[in-house]
């Protein structure tokens, strides 16, 4: 799982996915970190999500697809 797709405009850019799914109860995630002050996420940044559903929340290390 991904939680991260690649900016359209700049490919070398990693954005959040604005939502994904729970893992535990199969409901959405929404995301909750804001992002960087200069606007530039970068692998090993840490984002949260929260269920709606189940209220879990899920830390997840943005990645790099290589």
């Amino acid at each position: 799982m991904t939680a991260f797709e690649r900016d359209p405009a700049e490919p070398d850019r990693l954005v959040p996915e604005p939502e994904i799914v729970c893992v535990d109860c199969g409901g959405r995630c929404h995301l909750l970190t804001y992002p960087p002050e200069d606007g530039v996420w970068e692998p090993g940044d840490v984002v949260s999500y929260r269920c709606e559903e189940c209220l879990d929340r899920w830390d997840l290390v943005l990645g790099d697809e290589d």
